[in-house]
């Protein structure tokens, strides 16, 4: 039934559908789902090589009984700042994290990129992503080193001494550049197979015109990045 949860057949037609090759979109147009819903299952349960209905729907019922207690603490807490809903808060971070996934992070490094981002502060304790995501502080610790060895996490110490966690605005910048870095790494190997091959035959061919290519769109990165960097820093608008 369309927008409501996945039910076990439907998963397990998911799972065939995976394990047949079909895109996401025609498993999502035979079930009369979207093909967002298909996306974020696959991917927060093991994705396309390590999808089982029968684990993704265990799954599903554990985070469910997870959420319930959450609200119901929540509940019991303070309201969320600015009016916001819990529950329409944590299924966007929830979402926020299939996208950070499906950009290749693993899926507990996402889940803090997430709840990073869409703090107000742009920065978490570990204490605090503890709480938020419901894990141990090594799982937390562990996603945290792999997303500072990425470049996508900073640590600095707050007025009490501790230790948070920090994403910013120049984190994209630095992304985009590096991506840039690695397309002229690219084109730099091919032009170097060019002598290897022969110049003027088909490999060497092939190879020039890949490098041509990487080269164009290193330069547009660069120049689109630096172009575009001062809207990153422009101040929230009421």
């Amino acid at each position: 039934m369309p927008g409501g949860r996945l039910t076990q057949q439907e998963r397990q037609q998911i799972a065939l559908g995976v394990a047949d090759g079909l895109a996401y979109a025609e498993i999502a147009r035979r079930l009369d789902r979207p093909t967002s819903t298909v996306t974020r299952e696959v991917m927060r349960n093991g994705g396309p090589a390590g999808y089982r209905a029968d684990l993704a729907h265990r799954a599903t019922e554990r985070r469910t009984h997870r959420r319930a207690r959450a609200t119901s603490r929540a509940a019991a807490a303070s309201a969320l700042p600015h009016g916001r809903d819990p529950r329409a808060v944590r299924d966007y971070e929830e979402a926020f994290a299939t996208v950070f996934m499906q950009s290749g992070l693993p899926r507990m490094p996402a889940r803090v990129q997430a709840a990073l981002y869409t703090s107000d502060s742009g920065s978490l304790t570990a204490a605090e992503l503890v709480q938020t995501l419901e894990v141990s502080p090594a799982t937390v610790s562990k996603a945290i080193a792999l997303l500072e060895n990425l470049g996508l996490v900073r640590r600095e110490r707050d007025e009490r001494r501790r230790e948070r966690y920090v994403v910013d605005s120049e984190v994209w910048y630095q992304s985009m550049i590096s991506s840039a870095k690695a397309n002229t790494t690219f084109s730099d190997t091919a032009r170097q197979g060019i002598a290897v091959l022969g110049p003027g035959t088909p490999a060497a061919v092939r190879l020039e015109n890949i490098a041509r290519f990487m080269d164009f769109v290193a330069e547009s990165i660069v120049r689109a990045a630096e172009q575009a960097r001062e809207i990153l820093n422009e101040p929230a608008k009421d």
